[in-house]
C-alpha cells in the first residue's frame, strides 16, 4: 500500500513533465526491496518461439461464423481507434505534423499479420503512447527504434522480468484501472446522452461479452438517431442512410 501511495504521489508530481519518473522509481525501487525482503515475484513462462500458419481448429459452421464476426469487429474497432488516435495526435503533436491514416492502418495490418504468425493477438499504436512520448521531449521516429529494441531484448532474455517484484505491477496496475475508470468522466463533456450511452455500452459487455456487448450498443444508438431523424425532421429512411453513410466517411478521415 505504501508502494501505490508513493507511486500515486510521483506521478501527480511529474506526469505533466518527467512522466517516466514515477515507473522508473518504482520499478527500481521494486527490485532493491525484493533484494532485502521475500516478496512474490513475477514469474514469466519461457516458451519457445515457434513459427507457424494460423489456421484455426474448427469444430462446426458456428464457430466459423463467430469467428469472421469477431475478426470484423475487431477490424472496425481498431480503424476507428486508430483515425481518432491520428486526429488526437495531430492536435498534441509540438511540431503539428499531420497523420496519414492509410500509412498507419497499413503498418497494423503488417503488424498483426506477422504477429499472426507467432501466435500474437490483435493490436494497434495508440494515443498514450504518443502522449507519453511528448511529454518526455520525444518528438522524432527514433522513439520508435528505442521501444523496439527494449521490446526485442525482453523478449529474447525473459529472465531479467523476474527480478521484478508483483506488487510493482500491482501498483501500475491499480492507477491504470483507475485512470480507465475515470476515463469516462470525459465523456460528461459531450452531454447526458453520450454518458448514458457509455454507461449503457459498459453493462451490455459486462453482461454479454464485448462483441455481443459492442453489437447491441450500436443498434440502440443507431435506432435512436433514426427515430429522432424520421419523427423530429421527418427525413425519409434512404435520407437517413445516406446522412449514416456520409457522417461515417467524415469521422474516418477520407479513410474509406
Amino acid at each position: 500500500m505504501a508502494t501505490f501511495e508513493g507511486f500515486v504521489f510521483l506521478f501527480s508530481k511529474f506526469k505533466d513533465k518527467q512522466p517516466a519518473v514515477p515507473y522508473f522509481t518504482l520499478i527500481i525501487a521494486g527490485v532493491l526491496i525484493a533484494q532485502m525482503m521475500e516478496v512474490p515475484m513475477l514469474y514469466i513462462e519461457d516458451v519457445e518461439l515457434k513459427f507457424a500458419a494460423p489456421i484455426p481448429r474448427v469444430d462446426s459452421a458456428m464457430i466459423v461464423v463467430y469467428m469472421v464476426l469477431f475478426c470484423a469487429m475487431l477490424a472496425i474497432i481498431d480503424v476507428i481507434e486508430q483515425v481518432m488516435s491520428n486526429a488526437a495526435i495531430e492536435k498534441i503533436d509540438p511540431l503539428k505534423r499531420k497523420c496519414n491514416s492509410n500509412n498507419s492502418l497499413l503498418a497494423i495490418w503488417v503488424a498483426n499479420l506477422g504477429s499472426s504468425l507467432f501466435g500474437g493477438m490483435t493490436n494497434l499504436d495508440g494515443l498514450a503512447k504518443s502522449t507519453t512520448n511528448r511529454l518526455a521531449g520525444a518528438y522524432t521516429k527514433f522513439c520508435l527504434l528505442t521501444v523496439a529494441g527494449v521490446l526485442v531484448f525482453f523478449i529474447l532474455n525473459t529472465q531479467y522480468l523476474e527480478y521484478l517484484p508483483k506488487f510493482a505491477i500491482a501498483a501500475i496496475m491499480l492507477l491504470s484501472g483507475y485512470k480507465m475508470i475515470a476515463g469516462l468522466m470525459h465523456v460528461t463533456h459531450h452531454g447526458p446522452y453520450a454518458m448514458m450511452l457509455a454507461v449503457v455500452c459498459g453493462l451490455l459487455v459486462f453482461k454479454f461479452g464485448i462483441f455481443e456487448g459492442l453489437l447491441l450498443a450500436m443498434i440502440v444508438h443507431r435506432l435512436i438517431h433514426f427515430l429522432v431523424y424520421l419523427n423530429n425532421e421527418k427525413m425519409a429512411t434512404k435520407q437517413i442512410i445516406k446522412r449514416y453513410i456520409e457522417n461515417l466517411k467524415k469521422d474516418s478521415g477520407g479513410v474509406m
